[in-house]
């Protein structure tokens, strides 16, 4: 059995629904440019549709689809994303969420809680 968590298993790739709260968020050339705030998806279907996240540049809150995320591990949120086309990542909109019947986005999950 492993003793305390060390950091050498930061590159375990995780489910989608385990994505690590404010985890780091990295482009494509390995730079980071947000932190996770929220999953957009369906728990119940198991259906991955991406992620808000907070833009460390702009402060702003954005959408990256399911598309653009190459893979998830507990050291962060890997993209696809070059570094040029982070600005242009669309604002999170909260009501696109509630219309397709999801209940909204900002409902942390009970193991994202803030230690």
């Amino acid at each position: 059995m492993a003793d305390a968590f060390d950091g050498s298993d930061l590159d375990q790739q995780v489910a989608w629904i385990q994505t690590p709260y404010h985890s780091p968020v990295f482009d494509s050339a390995g730079g980071e440019f947000a932190t996770t705030e929220s999953l957009l998806g369906d728990e119940d279907s198991d259906i991955f549709h991406g992620l808000a996240v907070k833009l460390h540049d702009a402060g702003r809150i954005a959408e990256i689809s399911a598309d653009q995320v190459a893979r998830i591990t507990l050291g962060g949120v890997h993209t696809s994303l070059g570094p040029e086309e982070v600005e242009g990542l669309p604002p999170y909109r909260e009501e696109h969420w509630f219309h397709l019947g999801w209940g909204g986005l900002f409902r942390k999950r009970p193991e994202w809680e803030d230690r």
